[in-house]
């Protein structure tokens, strides 16, 4: 049946600008909306397409799978992951959830909220959990990389330099946040490469593309809060009554470990969200098992996936 989805306009700024959205009434987490994509026949790849609509390459598969990386077919369909519930925790400066690959920003004082995808730190080099604060703003940021980075390096038979300093070839890219917590070895920066956002892919810092860090940077005051959590599942209850649940797939522990499969830790008030009489537990159970990462409709009688309902042209 036909799905109400988030009247919140949403603002997509291509290749330039990071996602905006209006920042929903404080009982309500649902923002944004999916799209539509027809594949041109460019040879293009999954990461460019992704980069071009504000997007992580991890959270577009998540969204069709099966799509080759490399090539997406020419011709086939693509859902753009635009529809998303807002992570469950204070909505104040910044918020990064590592299963969803995503950093939230709540500019102070403004109705909005300002979303960008991510790259975080590759197994064996998580990126923590923590409650912190920005403790300086560093342009044109040179590299020192810490002994664990260097003994990673070595073991691929890489040998780093003491510094790489500022400019293009380095690897933080020209902007640099850095975290309060521990030794101030934990940045917000960006990159020089064209791959990896939306993946797991650093040394356990948080990574941008070029023009989102610049962004961010831009508008972001030292002293900002910042969250980092770990939210595979989210659930909403809007003020009309819809229920929604966005299943992400887990953070790996292991190379063994398969993201689809491994089992997910579920909170005490997600269980009982699952279990209320209001949701279907057919639906959510398919939410869980599919882990589509966009937000599903799961209220028992009505539930359905939330269907893209914007179609995008290629540009």
């Amino acid at each position: 049946m036909n799905i109400l989805l988030s009247s919140f306009l949403f603002f997509f700024c291509i290749a330039v600008h990071a996602a905006e959205y209006p920042l929903p009434a404080a009982d309500s987490r649902l923002i944004g909306e999916n799209q539509l994509y027809t594949v041109p026949n460019d040879g293009r790849s999954l990461e460019s397409i992704a980069a071009q609509f504000q997007t992580g390459l991890l959270g577009m598969l998540e969204a069709n799978p099966g799509t080759d990386p490399w090539l997406p077919k020419a011709g086939s369909q693509l859902v753009i992951p635009g529809q998303m519930l807002l992570p469950d925790t204070k909505r104040e400066g910044i918020v990064v959830n590592v299963a969803e690959l995503r950093l939230y920003y709540y500019p102070k004082d403004e109705n909005k909220v300002v979303v960008y995808p991510i790259g975080i730190g590759q197994l064996g080099a998580n990126t923590p959990a923590m409650i912190t604060r920005i403790s300086q703003k560093i342009p044109n940021p040179t590299w020192t990389p810490t002994p664990n980075i260097r003994k990673r390096y070595a073991a691929e038979g890489k040998t780093l330099p003491v510094t790489i300093p500022a400019g293009p070839d380095n690897p933080m890219g020209l902007y640099a946040l850095r975290l309060a917590w521990g030794k101030g070895h934990y940045l917000i920066h960006g990159t020089n490469a064209d791959f990896g956002i939306g993946m797991r892919v650093s040394s356990g810092c948080i990574r941008l593309r070029p023009d989102d860090i610049e962004s961010l940077f831009n508008s972001v005051p030292e002293g900002t809060r910042v969250q980092i959590i770990n939210q595979p599942v989210k659930y909403a209850v809007e003020p009309d009554g819809k229920r929604y649940l966005e299943v992400h797939q887990p953070l790996s522990h292991s190379e063994k470990d398969d993201p689809q499969t491994l089992p997910i830790a579920l909170t005490t008030k997600t269980k009982k969200f699952i279990s209320s009489e209001l949701s279907d537990r057919e639906v959510v159970r398919e939410a869980l098992t599919r882990r589509s990462g966009m937000p599903v409709l799961v209220n028992s009688g009505e539930a359905s996936a939330a269907a893209p309902v914007k179609a995008s042209e290629a540009l």
